[in-house]
């Protein structure tokens, strides 16, 4: 594994299907980092390290994480697909907000229905993540036909009857070819918690760029009948007023939340590819509102059950681009019940349950 450090910058080509990495393609790659020389051919994902964020370009997309700033997931607007020159539109992907659990306290959790709805919690960790971290440590681990990044955080504040101290990493992993990432968090729980959740926004909240629907044709929740257009968000609405899901009776199938961009402005925009963000083992999500705000909100919340001191939750994802809803399917198919990403040396290991602390690589 190769730690982040501090002013460092350096590409890496990883080839598909071969063992190593060809000394001259090395070179192509390092050179047209600098500017000197020819962009990678296909087949390929390149990362870059900077002090405040580290860049990924594969041949189907590009992506960059942050880590100082709004930090967490995927960096807004740096998701591109290289098809279409698509990118997401909102604040970011895969953003990590704080640790809570159910009923009402006087610790600042804010009541307004239209931003939270009638929907009792309080804070166990904090703080938000997103906003208030500031700065993350990550690594990134190179090897053959993959480029994986790890960024970790500790709370530092705690509601009343809780400790501070719980630990988020959360994985991002980049394989050439693909339109989309594979993604993961795990938590290590400093408390004990008869009912403890965490909070995502999963793909990531979506803004309107103006008028109602001039960015976006129309939004896809696999849990509603058929996808919603995008009308249906001209006026602000609660949380729990609209197209909320609870973990109630049945789980569904695919646990799939997407919205559809549209390319071009004006009159000659038509409709996009699908930016979707999946969770892989639908059980584990709680709830999970899309609701109008100013902008649209897709937080999710996960787990929502007894925790032990020392346990570690999460889940794993799918967050890309796709060109419909079939296509939506097969990459859930193709992924389903994934739950953890395990980093080994040079290579990785996807898991059907989240790795504890005696299960996860240690550094």
């Amino acid at each position: 594994m190769i730690s982040l450090r501090p002013f460092a910058a350096a590409a890496v080509l990883l080839a598909l299907g071969g063992s190593a990495v060809a000394q001259d393609s090395r070179s192509r790659v390092e050179e047209a980092s600098r500017g000197n020389g020819p962009a990678p051919v296909a087949g390929f994902v390149t990362v870059t390290e900077r002090e405040d964020a580290i860049l990924v370009e594969t041949d189907a997309l590009s992506a960059t994480i942050p880590l100082a700033g709004y930090v967490s997931g995927v960096q807004a607007g740096s998701l591109r697909d290289k098809r279409t020159g698509a990118t997401d539109l909102g604040f970011g992907l895969h953003i990590m907000d704080f640790l809570m659990a159910p009923g009402w306290r006087d610790d600042g959790y804010e009541r307004d229905p239209k931003l939270h709805g009638d929907l009792p919690k309080h804070y166990v960790e904090g703080p938000q993540l997103c906003t208030q971290a500031k700065r993350l440590t990550g690594e990134v681990t190179r090897g053959d036909g993959f480029a994986a990044v790890r960024l970790r955080h500790t709370f530092t504040e705690a509601g009343a009857g809780y400790e501070p101290g719980s630990t988020w990493e959360q994985t991002l992993l980049f394989r050439p070819g693909l339109r989309y990432v594979l993604t993961a968090e795990r938590i290590v729980s400093a408390n004990a918690v008869d009912d403890l959740f965490y909070r995502i926004d999963m793909p990531g909240h979506l803004k309107h760029g103006g008028e109602r629907g001039s960015t976006f044709e129309q939004i896809y929740l696999s849990y509603q009948d058929a996808p919603i257009p995008a009308s249906a968000f001209s006026e602000r609405f609660g949380p729990d007023e609209r197209f909320l899901y609870q973990r109630t009776g049945d789980v569904p199938n695919r646990m799939i939340r997407a919205y559809q961009v549209r390319l071009g402005e004006g009159d000659d925009a038509e409709p996009g590819p699908w930016l979707a963000g999946m969770t892989l083992d639908p059980a584990a999500v709680a709830e999970a509102w899309c609701h109008e705000r100013g902008y649209i909100c897709f937080i999710q919340e996960l787990h929502r059950r007894p925790v032990a001191k020392g346990e570690a939750i999460g889940a794993a994802y799918v967050v890309g681009w796709f060109d419909d809803v079939p296509a939506m399917h097969r990459a859930y198919n193709e992924n389903r019940g994934v739950r953890g990403i395990v980093l080994e040396g040079d290579g990785y290991r996807l898991t059907k349950s989240v790795p504890q602390a005696d299960q996860a690589d240690e550094d």
